[in-house]
């Protein structure tokens, strides 16, 4: 502790820039290591941490082929109950199954990045391993906020159109335009709030939350307890930081957007291509749309798309770590436990002697 009273730690989110630019930079350039940054490209990832540095969405429309009618082969079918149910059904089972599989890949994947910007070394196996516990409490909480911030949605936009419904606005809009008008306004700008409240509590949870978590063995709610009372006395700092990491998000959003467009331009001849021939394979075989070929169709563009995000991916390995490296050293200064991580005390400048050993 003496020692961390010597170094001159970034106490503003201003002065936190420099350091984390610099950390980055020894972490992924000096030297380059390709396996350590596709390493650090999959955390991300998994982490979810390129919503730190802005996403990119992409359309990609295959063509179509002009088939007869009545040999409509892989063209969209009537609706037929004895195809749609049983997808409907494995939809239900499959996507609430993925999404909580995906949670629980990202809560542990967050602490391994936590750890890899901390170490400034990447080894996911041994990472995951080490913070078993604080990531199952930190799956339990993004359950609960997803829920909860799902039932808030429901109620602040439902609730608004449930009643409009029951007066009758719907069925005449036009004798209600004022109170459509400013009730949508209404719902507008809470929704909004409600919004601003959940990306705060999210990244302000990832930012400090985790840490504390990390290297307490803390729950998510004992960290947001511990938290709250640093960010009571400290405000003005923690307003300067998130304001700060908005502009510099949207700055790398910017960058890493140009970047991955043009990737995926690149990547749309051969996946267009690739798309043709699979196409042409199936009409020369004679496939029709069923429960089988919609599905493999499904997995062939979940796997397609899991490629293209993993190079996007790739390209935002710098901001991956900058912003993770921005968040422990802004809190760093604020916390003590984290601070001895960052500053570890340099090695004394002569080795010690060992004690004499008594004679006889």
């Amino acid at each position: 502790m003496a020692y961390l009273r010597e170094v001159r730690m970034p106490v503003s989110a201003v002065d936190s820039i420099s350091p984390a630019f610099e950390h980055t930079r020894q972490q992924l350039f000096r030297p380059f290591r390709f396996g350590q940054w596709s390493r650090l490209a999959l955390v991300g990832l998994c982490a979810g941490e390129l919503s730190s540095g802005g996403g990119c969405s992409n359309n990609i429309n295959f063509p179509t082929t002009n088939v007869p009618q009545h040999r409509a082969y892989l063209a969209l079918p009537t609706y037929d109950t004895a195809l749609i149910v049983p997808l409907v059904i494995v939809m239900l089972i499959a996507i609430p199954l993925l999404w909580l599989l995906f949670l629980y890949i990202s809560s542990h994947m967050r602490f391994v990045l936590f750890d890899s910007v901390i170490a400034k070394d990447c080894s996911i196996r041994r990472m995951w391993r080490a913070r078993t516990g604080p990531a199952l409490q930190y799956f339990v909480w993004q359950i609960v906020f997803s829920l909860i911030t799902l039932g808030g949605v429901v109620v602040i936009l439902g609730v608004p159109a449930l009643f409009a419904f029951l007066l009758g606005w719907f069925t005449a809009p036009r004798e209600h335009l004022p109170g459509l008008i400013l009730g949508g306004l209404l719902v507008f700008f809470i929704f909004a709030a409600a919004m601003l409240l959940v990306i705060f509590v999210h990244v302000f949870t990832k930012d400090f939350v985790v840490p504390l978590m990390a290297l307490e063995n803390l729950s998510a709610f004992d960290g947001w307890t511990k938290l709250l009372a640093m960010l009571k006395a400290e405000k003005g700092r923690y307003a300067g930081y998130a304001g700060m990491k908005v502009v510099m998000a949207l700055g790398a959003a910017i960058v890493i957007g140009i970047a991955a467009l043009i990737v995926i331009l690149m990547l749309l001849i051969p996946v267009g291509g690739l798309g043709v021939v699979s196409v042409l394979l199936g009409h020369a075989a004679g496939l029709t749309w069923n429960v089988f070929t919609i599905t493999l169709a499904v997995v062939a563009g979940c796997i397609t798309l899991a490629g293209i995000l993993y190079l996007v991916s790739l390209i935002s390995a710098p901001v991956i770590v900058f912003f993770p490296a921005y968040a422990i050293y802004f809190f760093s200064a604020r916390y003590p436990l984290l601070a001895n991580l960052i500053y570890p005390p340099p090695p004394p400048a002569y080795p010690v002697a060992p004690s004499p050993q008594p004679i006889g």
